[in-house]
């Protein structure tokens, strides 16, 4: 940030960092940067990626690559990640969060802070993940969501990620905020999933916001909006 328009240089390269906005998908953020890009600069194609995919219900950092830092993007996906989750307790949903509605509840009454502290330790390091059936994975070359949605009861195959610290940040009303700091391929949601089971009650995720990337933060990101504002001066530019 902070950079002059005439610094950057699309096609050769740039590593941007934005914050994804709620609900939107990723490819909606890439979208959104290489149409406006292409008409800022008049170039008919340009290589525009994403290191590493945020679901509609989060938010946070998303590194985006243009022209030929393309080629870095799985580089800059293996790197280590942080969250923000925010879980609440006592029930589920088929997404394993927002995206569905509560389909289960269960009792909460035994729950406290100390059980809580108990059971994350048990996910600390190396640990086998399911993901959520509501993913992009692939299943007999299909994303996995196109067959929860058309209600599947497929299961998928857990996968080896780790997980190096876990932080509680806040526990209220049954709502449990961590800061998570895990490996490339782990799914929040998942995390959420499992801590209910744990807790031998339900929960799901109800808020995530991705804070970092490696040494990339969240506090060095652009709004897209902010970005595109850099260039209003160009009144062939409709925003």
């Amino acid at each position: 940030m902070g950079r002059s328009v005439e610094e950057y240089d699309f096609q050769k390269g740039e590593i941007l960092l934005f914050n994804k906005e709620l609900d939107w998908t990723s490819f909606d953020l890439v979208r959104k940067l290489r149409n406006f890009i292409c008409r800022k600069t008049g170039v008919k194609k340009l290589k525009v990626g994403h290191a590493g995919t945020l679901d509609p219900k989060a938010t946070g950092l998303m590194i985006i690559c243009t022209g030929k830092q393309t080629k870095n993007i799985d580089l800059i996906q293996a790197k280590e990640k942080e969250y923000i989750a925010t879980i609440r307790l006592g029930a589920t949903t088929p997404s394993y969060d927002l995206e569905t509605e509560e389909n289960e509840t269960f009792p909460t009454e035994h729950v406290n802070l100390d059980l809580i502290k108990e059971k994350l330790n048990g996910f600390i390091g190396e640990i086998d993940q399911v993901p959520p059936l509501f993913s992009a994975v692939k299943i007999d070359g299909k994303r996995a969501y196109l067959h929860a949605r058309k209600g599947s009861d497929i299961v998928l195959q857990s996968k080896k990620i780790t997980i190096s610290d876990m932080e509680i940040l806040n526990f209220l009303n049954n709502e449990i905020v961590l800061r998570v700091v895990c490996s490339k391929g782990t799914y929040i949601r998942s995390l959420a999933r499992d801590l209910g089971l744990a807790l031998e009650s339900g929960a799901y995720l109800v808020g995530l916001q991705r804070t970092r990337i490696g040494d990339l933060r969240m506090e060095d990101a652009w709004a897209l909006e902010d970005f595109m504002d850099l260039f209003k001066a160009d009144a062939k530019i409709e925003n």
